[in-house]
């Protein structure tokens, strides 16, 4: 709100004596100031534009302050601001705003007119510099918001996920039939499948885990179903192991070929479908697999899904739902005592602490131990079962690892715990995985049956709970679909943009999911990863390719790795493997672990980016060196901690 300087009026009277008032002069007391500004009218960017506004120095004193001053004070000080030449800057410092701004507005077709308007009508004691700040900057979001809604526009026009499957050109022009082999562990389904895969003239295994990728790849290249050996390609994001004139391929899902037609796939492990951070990989299986015949295996609440991807592929779908072929049954009581874990359990917790911890109480009690967790390579996993296989251990203590992909003589599982840390918390595990978990006992063939306890009566009543509880079918649509470099391009191509972590937000927001049966998806990690990397000088594709590095960011050295990999591409500098990087000497557990991790990650640069990441073979040597290690490691700490239960007791063995 304005007010007069004085009620009488005699400021005005000044200005009008002193001659200023024609310059367009006016003295205003506002926001705790007196100042005067100047009002006029400008014509420029085709515009005739009439304004209202204060100029440099414009502000005079406090309202105290200027009453206080004698009249010729006043006078004195409005005839050394008030001038014609500081009339003529203002006006001309407004013409060229006024030019600047239409120009912006024309280019981004927007109205120069609704943004100039607060020129005459925003009443404010700040220079006229302030307005045009606060102008320029409506300007600016409003030729963002509409450069955003036309990108948008673009990039929804660019990609219509209704459209994913026709991507996978071999697998959309042959025809295709799918069958679905669906039950609990030891049902006999993965058997089924492999057997069909063997007998088949080509074909392709997709496994969720390396070690499941190695196994069945050993698995296919024992298999004799013409009297004859398979020729058996494995071929992992970190390892490939190519068979000349192979016609069988053993692979993780993510390394799936899409444009070698073969006879069989088996794509293991369906109901990651509902995966969060790699349900993307089955979708694209599932869509993608150039195989006449598809074999979907996993658990039963994949049907629905099954049958809707089946029915939207326009695939006929056979489905098999298989029993388990040994019962399962709960305990009747809870173990309770350390004394009672006995030769052939096998002994659950959900962290690496907590498994090392349970392995020294049960070998201190005289028993030996394989250890089995999910930060072992596949390896060193597959070693430790081994020895639980053939007896050198009696029982095997494991994280969920144990889950998915070992096969082993398990007489009772034996739960320390029913939850989890989940990244974010700790909570109850789900009714799908308690069920995974406790189908692994009772091994066909070896048991009657499979037995299943909780440590504790919480634990052992909480799995009774879960095992009885009937799983929730996993959604029939929305099914993920991570981006491809390829998707990336195209958004670039249209919106002009080089920004991998916008171009990874477009895809998530902007790209057309008519129906929501393909729903776009990326990972927290990948996301985060792409702000940083967006700092460096790297193209698109290279940011894309460090972005999906399988790599831990949550362990220091193997961060700072992954960063001194990505400063070396963008420098264009060859990189090699650290002499401190491959020194393994005097390394504990968990170092040595760590290393394996580093060197399977640079593996899978390195098959991606050759010519930058050479030593491929020596990182999978030294993988392979380190994964040795770390089961001697964990076959001597095993050996201690009995020696210290034969030296309690008294005896040896």
């Amino acid at each position: 709100m304005t007010e007069p300087i004085l009620d009488d009026g005699s400021d005005d009277v000044l200005l009008g004596e002193l001659g200023l008032d024609a310059l367009g002069a006016r003295l205003v007391k506002m926001e705790g100031r007196v100042f005067f500004r100047f009002a006029g009218v400008v014509e420029a960017g085709g515009l005739r534009v009439p304004y209202e506004l204060v100029p440099p120095q414009g502000v005079l004193a406090k309202p105290s302050k200027w009453r206080k001053l004698e009249r010729d004070a006043r006078a004195a000080l409005l005839q050394e601001r008030v001038t014609a030449d500081v009339a003529d800057a203002l006006n001309a410092s407004v013409a060229e705003f006024v030019d600047a701004i239409s120009a912006q507005c024309e280019d981004a077709n927007l109205d120069p007119v609704v943004f100039l308007a607060p020129l005459a009508e925003l009443k404010t004691s700040e220079p006229a510099s302030f307005l045009f700040e606060r102008i320029g900057q409506r300007v600016e979001h409003a030729i963002e918001r509409e450069a955003e809604e036309r990108h948008a526009e673009r990039t929804k026009q660019s990609i219509n996920l209704a459209e994913y499957p026709d991507t996978f050109e071999v697998a959309r022009r042959m025809p295709r039939r799918f069958i679905a082999l669906l039950g609990p562990t030891n049902s006999g389904k993965t058997h089924r499948a492999m057997e069909a895969l063997a007998k088949a003239s080509s074909g392709v295994y997709l496994a969720p885990l390396r070690l499941l990728a190695l196994e069945n790849f050993e698995r296919l290249q024992a298999a004799r179903p013409h009297g004859k050996e398979l020729a058996v390609s494995l071929v992992t994001g970190e390892e490939r192991r190519l068979a000349e004139g192979a016609t069988h391929v053993a692979s993780t899902v993510e390394m799936l070929d899409t444009r070698t037609r073969v006879e069989v796939a088996v794509i293991d492990e369906i109901q990651m479908l509902a995966d969060r951070d790699r349900g993307s990989a089955w979708t694209a299986a599932v869509c993608g697999a150039p195989a006449s015949v598809v074999y979907l295996v996993g658990a039963p609440e994949a049907r629905r899904a099954i049958e809707a991807l089946a029915e939207r592929l326009d695939c006929p779908l056979e489905v098999h739902v298989l029993k388990r072929m040994g019962p399962l049954s709960m305990e009747n009581t809870a173990v309770r005592k350390l004394r009672n874990i006995q030769r052939g359990d096998a002994v659950i917790a959900f962290s690496r602490r907590e498994v090392l911890m349970w392995r020294d109480m049960i070998t201190e009690m005289g028993l030996s131990v394989a250890t089995v967790y999910g930060n072992l390579a596949p390896e060193v996993r597959r070693a430790q079962a081994e020895r639980f296989r053939d007896g050198t251990a009696d029982v095997v203590v494991a994280t969920d690892a144990l889950a998915m992909g070992l096969n082993m003589p398990i007489a009772r599982i034996v739960m320390t715990t029913t939850v989890k840390f989940n990244g974010v918390e700790e909570e109850e595990i789900s009714a799908s995985l308690a069920r995974q978990i406790a189908g692994r006992a009772g091994r066909y063939g070896v048991h009657e049956e499979g037995l299943v306890a909780g440590y504790d009566d919480d634990t052992h009543e909480v799995m009774r709970a879960l095992l009885r509880e009937k799983l929730a079918p996993i959604s029939a649509s929305g099914f993920m679909v991570a981006p491809t470099l390829e998707h990336l391009h195209r958004i670039a191509s249209v919106t002009g943009e080089t920004s991998l972590s916008k171009l990874l937000k477009r895809f998530v927001h902007n790209i057309d999911v008519p129906d929501g049966f393909f729903y776009p998806r990326i990972t927290e990690e990948q996301a985060e990863r792409a702000l940083w990397l967006d700092t460096l000088s790297l193209s698109v594709a290279e940011k894309f390719m460090l972005s999906l590095v399988p790599v831990s960011t949550k362990v220091p050295s193997l961060q700072r790795a992954w960063e001194q990999w990505a400063h070396a591409l963008a420098k264009k500098k060859i990189c090699k493997l650290q002499p401190e990087q491959t020194d393994l000497y005097g390394r504990n557990l968990q170092e040595v672990e760590d290393a394996c991790r580093l060197y399977s990650a640079y593996a899978w640069l390195a098959y991606r980016s050759p010519e930058y990441f050479p030593s491929v073979e020596q990182a999978q040597s030294l993988a392979r060196t380190a994964s040795e290690r770390v089961d001697s490691i964990l076959h001597a700490q095993n050996a201690a901690s009995r020696k210290k239960h034969d030296k309690k007791f008294g005896r040896g063995r």
